[in-house]
């Protein structure tokens, strides 16, 4: 059975830093591509940050770039996204997705598997 679990999220200040992990079981994370979307209420989920399958190449939405970073750390079966000068504006649950493929995509309905969430809460 697959399973994707989100951790490391939390209430901080606006300009405070935040890592978040998901770790995998059931599915070997070198084997897919892995990303993090975003989700608030009422909205649509939006992607954040994805590493692709074979290269470590990433990729990141415009709102995050040079503030986040996705890592893959394999041999703890586990993504990061190391978030930094947080804004009130990136208040939302953290979702860690896996797709098996060598690049994800930007799309969230076409990843296979979901954690259940991670809230991140920016006060400002």
């Amino acid at each position: 059975q697959v399973r994707l679990v989100e951790s490391g999220g939390g209430l901080v200040q606006t300009g405070d830093s935040l890592r978040l992990a998901c770790a995998a079981s059931g599915l070997t994370i070198s084997s897919f591509a892995m990303a993090w979307f975003r989700q608030t209420p009422g909205e649509e989920r939006k992607f954040v940050a994805r590493v692709y399958r074979d290269y470590d190449s990433t990729d990141y939405a415009d709102s995050v770039e040079d503030r986040f970073t996705i890592t893959r750390n394999n041999a703890k079966n586990t993504v990061y996204l190391q978030m930094n000068r947080l804004k009130p504006e990136d208040e939302a649950t953290y979702y860690c997705a896996a797709q098996d493929s060598d690049v994800g995509s930007r799309f969230p309905t076409v990843y296979h598997y979901w954690g259940q969430g991670t809230q991140v809460t920016v006060s400002s």
